[in-house]
């Protein structure tokens, strides 16, 4: 192996593990929003569900 391919081999697999963590940070930073929605939509199941929140005659 020569020093060419040594350093395109370092190179490419520093280019791999920056678009990796690019790509895990984008991931993380989706988390909470998600989990708010989803906190968002059980708690607006729970209350259809209530049957002390229903409205009836």
């Amino acid at each position: 192996m020569s020093w060419d391919n040594l350093s395109l081999a370092i190179l490419a697999s520093f280019g791999c593990l920056t678009l990796l963590l690019a790509q895990i940070g984008e991931v993380l930073s989706k988390i909470p929003p998600i989990i708010r929605a989803w906190r968002q939509v059980r708690s607006e199941l729970r209350n259809e569900t209530d049957p002390d929140d229903q409205d009836t005659p």
